[in-house]
């Protein structure tokens, strides 16, 4: 059982909120039980960096490069079987390389920096990327603008998330997390529209806190969100009270959120109305069902595709529920028929 079937006939149009490694596990299982060209990914840019003076787009590089079977797979980033020349060089010459950065991947970047020189939108550049890696699935940054996530820490301390995460190691000091550029900004052409015009919106088991929450501060896409008459379900990233991968669990305490799946349901509360979360953590199911959101517990753990399109699944038969009970962020409840 999926969501039911466009206004113009189709397959569900499904737009998906997405970060890094754990959203591009999860669109690939999507894209395995749902036609890709029905699906729109609103990408996260708050990692956004300029680096060895070309413009990174770190989460819809792992987006792309995922779905495309390019991705490194043990690293989760960068593309497989790639060179380290070009930063070993210019380590040699006493630039700093804690932003490893392969070959083809600065390829992919300098081709970016390159287009957006031009007057190019980041918007069409990511087009065009994800179109030369031959990806169904149509991607687009959160905003055109740069809205860089920053991450302050004890002793005053404020870094770039990527400095945060990649140079320093992801230290557990945090003290907060600033999204003013991303609320200063507009949406990216396309955003909006794919959110009006969505018949599911999925949040991927992303970071709440830098991957999704930089995408919902950008100016307009929570009260599109708000207005949609699509179902939206949000995917857990945390696994018996520990994220999956990252550093989701210091950035969560930092802000005051508990660090686990009924606490992430809490920061989503409203504006998801439906949540799948993992068997280990089903005891909080109540709980998040007290929340106001609808739940389906199932293994949210994705070792391998075949595990993400049943992650996937689990999604988009939750939102078919609330589409036929006609639920927005309220009342929630589980049907047991959904719990596996």
């Amino acid at each position: 059982m999926t969501a039911g079937p466009s206004a113009d006939g189709g397959a569900p149009r499904v737009v998906a909120l997405a970060g890094g490694v754990g959203a591009a596990r999860f669109l690939a299982g999507l894209a395995r039980v749902l036609d890709p060209e029905r699906i729109t990914v609103i990408g996260n840019t708050g990692d956004d960096l300029d680096f060895y003076g070309v413009h990174v787009s770190p989460d819809l590089d792992i987006v792309t490069y995922t779905l495309a079977g390019r991705v490194d797979r043990e690293k989760g980033y960068g593309l497989a079987g790639d060179s380290f020349h070009a930063v070993e060089a210019l380590g040699a010459l006493g630039h700093p390389t804690w932003f490893r950065l392969g070959d083809r991947d600065l390829a992919t970047c300098l081709h970016r920096s390159l287009r957006l020189r031009e007057g190019a939108g980041l918007a069409t550049v990511t087009d065009e990327v994800r179109r030369a890696y031959r990806v169904a699935v149509r991607t687009l940054p959160m905003s055109e603008a740069h809205c860089p996530t920053y991450v302050l820490l004890r002793g005053g301390r404020r870094v770039h998330f990527e400095e945060y995460l990649a140079r320093d190691g992801a230290p557990d000091e945090v003290e907060d997390v600033d999204l003013g550029a991303a609320r200063a900004a507009d949406a990216a052409p396309g955003v909006l529209e794919a959110i009006r015009a969505a018949d599911v919106i999925l949040v991927c088991p992303s970071n709440p806190v830098v991957s999704i929450g930089p995408i919902v501060a950008v100016r307009g896409v929570r009260a599109a969100i708000a207005a949609a008459c699509a179902p939206v379900v949000a995917v857990s990233p945390i696994v018996g009270g520990a994220p999956v991968k990252g550093p989701a669990d210091r950035l969560l305490r930092g802000i005051g959120v508990e660090v686990s799946a009924r606490g992430v349901a809490g920061f989503y509360r409203d504006w998801v109305g439906g949540y799948v979360m993992d068997q280990r953590d089903v005891a909080q199911s109540a709980d998040v069902e007290a929340l106001g959101l609808a739940t389906r517990v199932t293994d949210t753990v994705m070792r391998n595709v075949d595990a993400a399109a049943n992650l996937a699944s689990a999604a988009l038969q939750l939102a078919s529920v609330l589409t036929r009970v006609g639920s927005s962020p309220s009342g929630g409840e589980r049907d047991p028929e959904l719990d596996s």
